[in-house]
C-alpha cells in the first residue's frame, strides 16, 4: 500500500523531561518592501485578520497550562524501573452540564500516570493536582478535573466551520518553554490516513503549518476570533521537530467525547467487524470498476461480527452509509463509531461492478476491541 507521507515519520509531541535541546537560527535579511498596491476586500465569511495576534494571546494565555506526568515503568535491562517523565500542554475548558473546569490534553501525555502523578501548572504559576482523570485512548483525548478558584476557561469554537487557508495560532510548551505561541494557517481538514499509536483509532484531524514541536501535545489551536478550534496532537517529521505538518483534534470531537466522558465515564462506540484497507489505490479502484477513488475497501470480515451476519464480503467497497457518501476508510470508522450498539443502518456497497444495499445492525465495540 502506498504511504501518504512517504518521507515523514509521525512523532508524538509529548517531550521527555531533559531530553530536548534548542537550536537558535539567525533571521534572514528582509528585502525592501515594494510600494503596496490596493488589495480586494476580504470575503465577508472570513474572520478579520486585522485583529492583532497579541490581543488573542492575551485572551488565551490564562487558559493555557503546562502538564507533567510521572509514569511508573516495569523494570527492564534498559530502564531499571526508572520512572518516565512526560511533558505536554493543555487548555482550560468548561463543558455544558458540568460545573467545574476541565484541563483538556492528549491521552498520550498522561497515559500510565495516576492522578497524584500528574501536575498542572497554570499561567499564574500555581501548581495543581487533578481531582479526577478521564481518558479516551482511541481519540487521544484526556480530561483533568481541577479543584481551584479563579480559573479562566477558553471559549470553544465550531471546528465544522473552519476553512482551509484561515489563520490559526498554536499554544503550547515546546521543549519545556511554557506559553509559546506560533501562527500559521489551516492546511487541510479531515486528515485520517495517517499512522499514529496503536490505540488511536478515531482520526479526523485538522492539519496546520503553525510551528508545533515536542511538548506542545494537548495545547489549543485557536482561530482569529480567540476561540479554540482544535487540540494539538501530532507532527509529521523526520527528526522529531516541526516540519510544517501538524495535526489537531477538531474541537467538535472534543465536545462530543468530553460530554460522554463526563456523563458516563466511558465512551460507547459502534462496531462493524471488518478489516479495512489503509488506502484504496487508483489502479485497484479502476480494476473494481470505480470511476474515482472513494469509499472503504474491505480487506476481510471477522467471523460472527455484524458485518458477517449482514453478508459483507472481502473486496466490497463501502461507498455510502445511509445518504452520506464516504471519503475513505477512516470516514467510515468515525461514522460507525458514533453510532450506538443495536442501531440499524444501510450501507451502499460496490460489489461485482454494481451498487448494492446491505443492512447492518451495529455491534458494541467495547465487547470486541480487536476489530473496526
Amino acid at each position: 500500500m502506498r504511504n501518504r507521507f512517504p518521507r515523514l515519520l509521525l512523532v508524538f509531541l509529548g517531550a521527555m523531561a531533559g531530553g530536548a535541546s534548542i537550536s537558535l537560527f539567525s533571521h534572514p535579511t528582509q528585502p525592501v518592501a515594494a510600494e503596496p498596491s490596493p488589495l480586494p476586500a476580504a470575503p465577508a465569511n472570513f474572520a478579520p485578520i486585522t485583529d492583532s495576534f497579541d490581543s488573542i494571546v492575551a485572551k488565551l494565555a490564562p487558559s493555557v497550562v503546562a502538564i507533567d506526568a510521572v509514569k511508573s515503568q516495569v523494570a527492564s535491562t534498559s530502564n531499571k524501573g526508572k520512572p518516565q517523565e512526560e511533558s505536554g500542554s493543555g487548555v482550560l475548558l468548561q463543558f455544558d452540564g458540568y460545573k467545574g473546569i476541565i484541563a483538556v490534553t492528549n491521552n498520550h501525555v498522561i497515559s500510565g500516570a495516576k492522578a497524584e502523578e500528574i501536575t498542572v501548572t497554570l499561567n499564574d504559576g500555581r501548581i495543581l493536582r487533578p481531582a479526577r482523570v478521564w481518558s479516551d485512548p482511541e481519540s487521544d483525548i484526556a480530561m483533568l478535573a481541577l479543584d481551584a478558584t479563579n480559573l479562566r476557561p477558553a471559549t470553544m469554537g465550531d471546528s465544522d466551520r473552519v476553512r482551509v487557508g484561515q489563520w490559526v495560532l498554536a499554544f503550547g510548551s515546546p521543549f519545556g518553554l511554557s506559553q509559546t505561541v506560533t501562527h500559521g494557517i489551516i492546511s487541510a481538514k479531515d486528515r485520517g490516513q495517517i499512522s499514529l499509536g496503536n490505540t488511536i483509532r478515531i482520526k479526523e484531524f485538522l492539519q496546520t503549518d503553525a510551528a508545533i514541536n515536542p511538548g506542545s501535545s494537548g495545547g489549543p489551536l485557536v482561530a482569529t476570533d480567540g476561540n479554540v478550534v482544535g487540540i494539538n496532537t501530532a507532527i509529521a517529521s523526520n527528526n522529531g521537530n516541526n516540519s510544517g505538518v501538524a495535526f489537531s483534534i477538531p474541537i467538535n470531537l472534543v465536545k462530543r467525547i468530553g460530554k460522554e466522558l463526563l456523563a458516563k465515564g466511558v465512551i460507547h462506540r459502534g462496531y462493524l467487524g471488518v478489516q479495512l484497507a489503509p488506502t484504496l489505490e487508483p489502479s485497484e479502484a479502476l480494476r473494481l470498476g470505480l470511476d474515482r477513488v472513494r469509499g472503504a475497501l474491505v480487506d476481510g470480515v471477522h467471523p460472527n461480527s455484524p458485518a458477517a451476519v449482514a453478508g459483507l464480503k472481502q473486496s466490497d467497497v463501502i461507498l455510502k452509509m445511509e445518504t452520506v457518501e464516504l471519503r475513505d476508510e477512516n470516514h467510515l470508522i468515525n461514522l460507525i463509531s458514533n453510532l450506538p450498539p443495536a442501531h440499524r443502518v444501510r450501507l451502499g456497497v460496490w460489489r461485482e461492478r454494481q451498487m448494492q444495499t446491505v443492512e447492518v445492525v451495529i455491534g458494541d465495540w467495547s465487547a470486541t476491541p480487536r476489530s473496526k
